[in-house]
């Protein structure tokens, strides 16, 4: 990719960012309800001491002024103190992040390799049973809800089989195991979840995947490959495959905000300690400044997974960099 449309697309993704910061503040200043009476947790409490609260956290203050004060911290890289935890933002987030991207890298893995699997079989296999199958598995677990799914497998898998846990990273009982115990239970822990949110993103690049093979596979090129003598395999890892994975990129980076979005829902149901949990508990407590942090760290996210997703272009199809 040439540096001028490089340069230009890091001051989009610049922009955009900016853009996130000024809905980031406001976002959470128009939701009903105020922060002092949920850190105060006493319906009783004066109106004197709420004031305090709000001057102890610049809460009293015009809102221009709180926002200038939000943008010069975050230039010198403070988030900001949690109105609940009592610590700063970022060491929160620091503390949760490691727990969402395994959670998401495992889902994502999963849902990429079984989605593209199922799409480009059901469109080599285009109006057979197999065909039918694979588009009705993927249209069912594309629309169902990520909760509903997650309650569902542990009914199943859980009280039923009684196969995995059901909550948390490890189990409390094994906090002074050796590291290979704690190991095997984390894993036993992340099945669930997991499968939860591979599920929903499988089904929609098994469509996304069969909808882009279809389209490749009447292209010319395809039928001068195999006028050639190419093997069906040979067309499809050579010719078919490489060529629809254009529109799957696209999906795969702009389904990262989706997938935080899925892990809010599925730590929730499954108490995973990490950043969707971590915001349920920030909205239910109107804290402000975490709220800010999680939304920001996630849009900073989903703009950089775009940014690559334009690099890698460059490599998958050379008309993008020409």
């Amino acid at each position: 990719m040439k540096r001028g449309v490089l340069i230009k697309k890091l001051f989009q993704a610049a922009l955009t960012i900016l853009g996130v910061l000024i809905i980031n503040y406001f976002l959470f200043r128009v939701m009903p309800g105020d922060p002092a009476s949920m850190l105060a947790r006493n319906p009783r409490m004066s109106a004197e001491s709420i004031a305090r609260i709000n001057e102890m956290f610049g809460l009293d203050k015009p809102w221009y002024v709180q926002f200038g004060m939000y943008f010069g911290d975050l230039v010198r890289g403070d988030l900001g103190d949690s109105f609940i935890f009592k610590k700063p933002v970022a060491l929160i987030i620091w503390e949760r992040v490691p727990a969402t991207l395994l959670l998401t890298l495992v889902a994502e893995l999963i849902a990429i390799a079984a989605g593209m699997l199922i799409g480009v079989v059901a469109a080599w296999r285009r109006g057979s049973a197999l065909d039918v199958g694979a588009l009705g598995f993927a249209l069912v677990s594309y629309s169902m809800p990520t909760f509903w799914l997650g309650i569902l497998l542990v009914a199943f898998f859980a009280g039923y089989l009684h196969l995995f846990p059901v909550s948390g990273l490890i189990s409390p009982a094994l906090v002074f195991a050796s590291p290979l115990v704690k190991l095997g239970d984390a894993l036993s822990h992340l099945v669930l979840p997991s499968l939860t949110l591979a599920l929903v993103l499988m089904g929609e690049y098994a469509l996304i995947m069969r909808n882009s093979m279809i389209d490749v596979l009447t292209e010319d090129y395809i039928v001068t490959a195999r006028a050639k003598g190419l093997t069906e395999g040979e067309v499809l890892k050579r010719h078919a495959v490489p060529n629809a994975m254009i529109p799957m990129v696209t999906i795969i980076a702009m389904s990262l905000g989706f997938t935080i979005t899925g892990a809010l829902q599925v730590e929730t149901v499954f108490s995973w300690p990490g950043l969707g949990r971590l915001m349920y508990e920030a909205l239910k407590g109107r804290d402000y400044p975490l709220l800010q942090g999680i939304f920001l760290v996630t849009s900073v996210a989903v703009v950089g997974a775009n940014f690559i997703a334009d690099i890698v272009y460059g490599y998958i199809d050379p008309r993008v960099r020409v």
